[in-house]
């Protein structure tokens, strides 16, 4: 993953991006109806139950669109909630609030539906050892916040994009001509660029693991879309050389059986690009 600087790095770009892109020239039904002098207060309530995630964003939004915003946090990042929950309140200019609205529910609607299932996840695999990843397979623009309600929902981040880390695929394999050759060819790429990258490789059959293993220098072997039975083996196979993560449609029906394969790590798209956004609302008080 990228180091924290970077990462805030890429959560302000969001925030500006996000803004950028609904406001606009300025928030015009609030500018026509609401004087500038104007003082309000509302609550982030909860009309649906799961994992909360995204208040620690809400705040870095509220605090972008007017610095003297001020929030009362009632649950953190990562509490189960239930539908009539309020999370927080905000208080500050009117217009201030309404135009952080929409992206604050935008983001927190979806981040706490990753945690959420994120969370289903890990309590699967609870007591095999065995940790949830997330993937690439993020919305575009939105992968900071994805992958940072992956983390809130107790699961660990994978790669975070290209750049920092290598993961030699099927196609990067044939079209390097073999396990063998992209292996050794990355390894002078790093070398000669003197990059300090882990590499990862995926492995379709027990024969390219063997591969794998004879070139060395990998970090963690994909095992991709094996059976049960061949995980096993792989893992078997593998020992302590490297670590291992099983991937390839594992869903909640079959994480677990993977997981007592022996695998270290367990990689699933379905944490970011199969949920359904949680229910909230951010409504005024008086």
């Amino acid at each position: 993953m990228i180091s924290k600087e970077q990462f805030d790095i890429e959560v302000d770009l969001i925030i500006a991006n996000a803004i950028r892109e609904d406001v606009g020239d300025g928030d015009h039904s609030s500018l026509a109806c609401i004087p500038a002098t104007a003082k309000g207060k509302a609550k982030l309530l909860v009309k649906d139950e799961g994992v909360i995630a995204g208040v620690e964003f809400a705040k870095k939004v509220f605090a972008y669109v007017d610095e003297d915003m001020t929030v009362e946090t009632l649950i953190e990042d990562g509490s189960e909630v239930k539908y009539g929950d309020i999370v927080f309140y905000v208080e500050g200019a009117s217009q201030s609030i309404l135009k952080a609205e929409r992206l604050v529910l935008n983001a927190m609607q979806r981040m706490s539906a990753i945690a959420t299932k994120t969370k289903q996840f890990v309590d699967l695999l609870e007591g095999t050892g065995t940790k949830i990843l997330d993937t690439r397979k993020t919305t575009p623009g939105l992968r900071a916040l994805e992958k940072w309600a992956v983390k809130i929902g107790g699961g660990e981040n994978h790669r975070f994009a290209l750049y920092d880390m290598i993961m030699l695929k099927d196609n990067h394999i044939d079209f390097a001509g073999g396990v063998a050759k992209s292996i050794s060819m990355t390894k002078q790429y790093l070398k000669d660029t003197d990059r300090d990258l882990k590499i990862i490789v995926e492995a379709r059959n027990l024969d390219e693991i063997k591969e794998i293993l004879a070139e060395g220098g990998v970090y963690r072997i994909l095992i991709d879309n094996f059976n049960y039975e061949d995980t096993r083996k792989a893992v078997a196979l593998i020992g302590d050389q490297c670590l291992t993560e099983s991937s390839g449609g594992i869903n909640e029906n079959t994480v677990r059986h993977y997981a007592e394969c022996g695998v270290d790590y367990i990689s699933s798209g379905a944490l970011t690009h199969s949920v359904y956004n949680k229910d909230l609302s951010l409504k005024a008080v008086d």
